[in-house]
This record gives structure tokens, C-alpha cells and sequence, in this order.
């Protein structure tokens, strides 16, 4: 794992950089205060200076507390800030995407509403489920039929392997107990892997509830990014954990959730995954040097801060600066 000079350890850690030197910084029990252009991050054991501007993603874990001006640095700077559970098992809330540019999330919106496009994105995701079949051609009930199947192979495999018997998934949320030690078990760590999915969406400017495979929902995206990490890493540890039948199960299954999580770098691969689905090579490979545009009902986009304005038609200017 990536360090930064002079890192407080374990209290800061820096998560590994992805696409377009997007950096998500995770911090937990500190206070985060400013000093000029950088960011003190301060705890028992000093004080680290971090500049604003190198700085995408503050992912804010348990026991971290803001100053004022740090948070105004955080939003001159375009830094995002989102408050997480521990190493980011938990969403909670969100200041701002990374992103000043809305790109993704349009690009979201018009890829939910148009049917073809829609069904385009669901066969990636399934195509990620698949990697060795050819789902191009197979419609939206045999792309559901297929996976039924594949969770199905899930479930009996870990359940063979732990020994822990499989009836079904049972989940009430306003009855965690309710249900057996498997399913109590798998509702606490798809839980963990929600809240990273969460943050990871928020962070990079899309809509949560602008899903896929699943829809109608707040966190319809989020269940759809989350689905494609659970075979790996919530269902089989949801099954060891059952088999051990710990004293305090979910707060077992929690941490294992976030050891495999940064063991298997989920939250680079959902990044990743979310701009792959999102956007074709012609649009991910584009460099936008503007990044506010006026819309214009025959040319799509115009550039901003320009004075419009032609002899004959009026005395009004249509430009805008932000």
C-alpha cells in the first residue's frame, strides 16, 4: 500500500491511486485541520501536512473530527469527502463528488433511459459475472435465468464447504435476528460492501439510484455494483463465519469483509468497473479541457463565457460564467 512521507500509521492510510490520479485517502481517528494550501492531519503521534490539492477522495473513518476551515479548504480545493464506516465498510453521507464535471452522471442518466442502451449495460455487468461466455446476444430473462443459476452454484458450494446448511435467503431489516447465522452473516457483509460501493459512486459524481439490474430503488446502483463482488468475497466469508459461530457474528464478519475488501483491492476494481460500464472507449480515452458548457438545442454544447450576442437579435447576451 501506497505511503505518503511522514504518514501516521495506522491512523492515515493511503489507498491506492486509480484512473486519472483519482487518490482516495482513508483517515480514521485524527482531527483534520488546515494550515495555508495543505491539510494537517493531527493525532497523538504528530501532525501530517497534506496538500489539498494532491487529494481526490477523503474517505473520513470512525473518530474523525473536521475543523471549519479544513472543510473550506476541502471545497475551494474540489475535494470529495465522504463519511464511512471503518475503511469504508459504511457509507453515511457525502460532501461532494471528486469530479467538477458531470460526464459520468450523464452519460448514467442517458444509458438508464434509453432501452437498448440500458440492456447494452446490463449484459457488461453480466459479461463481468461471465467472463468466458458470450452474453452479447442473450436477452434481460435469460441474463436473470443464468445468474439465478450461478448464485444457486454459489450458495451450495460454501455451504458444502463450511458444512453449514443453505435454505434460503432470509432478510428482514427491521429484524436482524430473524433470521439463521448464515443469513445474519451475509446481511452483515453485504452491508460492509455496500457502503464501499456506496462511496465509490458518490465519489465519482453518479447516481445511486440510477441502477441497471436493479431499479425503483435509492441504492438501486449501488446493489448493482455490490452484486458483482459478492461471490468472492461476502458469500464465503458469510458461510466460515457461520460455521465458527463466533460470539459477536457480525461484527466478525465486518472486519473480515474489510480485510478481504483491501486484500482484494474491491475498491480500485469498483472504480474501475463503474467507468468500464459507464462509458465506451471513444468517451473514456477523451480529454475535456471545459468542464461547464451551455446547452444549445442544435448544437448539443457551446462553450461558456462567451458573449453571444449578434446585431439585430436583441439586447440580451446568452453567456454564462459560473
Amino acid at each position: 500500500m501506497a505511503e505518503l512521507p511522514g504518514m501516521i500509521r495506522p491512523e492515515l492510510q493511503a489507498l491506492p491511486q486509480v484512473k486519472d490520479r483519482m487518490t482516495f485517502l482513508y483517515l480514521e481517528h485524527c482531527t483534520l485541520g488546515r494550515q495555508d494550501g495543505a491539510i494537517t492531519v493531527t493525532d497523538e503521534k504528530g501532525v501530517v501536512h497534506i496538500p489539498a490539492a494532491a487529494i481526490s477522495v477523503l474517505l473520513l473513518g470512525p473518530g474523525t473530527r473536521v475543523t471549519h476551515r479544513a472543510m473550506e479548504l476541502i471545497g475551494d480545493t474540489g475535494v470529495g469527502a465522504v463519511w464511512v464506516g471503518e475503511h469504508g465498510v459504511r457509507y453515511y453521507a457525502h460532501g461532494r463528488p471528486l469530479t467538477t464535471r458531470a460526464n459520468l452522471l450523464l452519460r448514467q442518466a442517458e444509458l438508464v433511459t434509453n432501452t437498448r442502451k440500458h440492456l447494452a449495460v446490463v449484459r457488461k455487468m453480466y459479461q463481468l459475472r461471465f467472463p468466458e461466455e458470450d452474453v452479447s446476444r442473450l436477452t434481460m430473462q435469460q441474463l436473470r435465468g443464468r445468474e439465478g443459476s450461478r448464485v444457486r452454484s454459489v450458495y451450495r458450494k460454501a455451504s458444502k464447504e463450511s458444512g453449514v446448511p443453505w435454505n434460503g435467503r432470509l432478510y428482514r431489516p427491521e429484524d436482524f435476528a430473524a433470521g439463521d447465522k448464515v443469513n445474519q452473516a451475509l446481511s452483515a457483509g453485504h452491508a460492509c460492501l455496500y457502503g464501499l460501493a456506496h462511496a465509490a459512486i458518490v465519489a465519482l459524481g453518479c447516481a445511486p439510484g440510477l441502477g441497471f439490474v436493479h431499479v425503483g430503488h435509492e441504492g438501486s446502483f449501488v446493489y448493482d455494483i455490490a452484486d458483482l463482488y459478492k461471490a468472492e468475497v461476502t458469500i464465503p466469508i458469510a458461510f466460515q463465519a457461520a460455521a465458527e459461530d463466533p460470539e459477536d457474528l457480525p461484527a466478525v464478519v465486518r472486519r473480515r469483509v474489510r480485510d478481504a475488501m483491501v486484500e482484494h483491492h474491491i475498491l480500485e476494481r469498483m472504480v474501475h468497473d463503474i467507468r468500464w460500464l459507464l462509458q465506451d472507449e471513444e468517451t473514456a480515452e477523451k480529454t475535456v479541457e471545459e468542464a461547464v458548457y451551455l446547452w444549445d438545442d442544435r448544437l448539443g454544447t457551446v462553450a461558456n463565457g462567451v458573449n453571444y450576442f449578434e446585431a439585430g437579435e436583441g439586447d440580451a447576451s446568452l453567456s454564462s460564467s459560473p
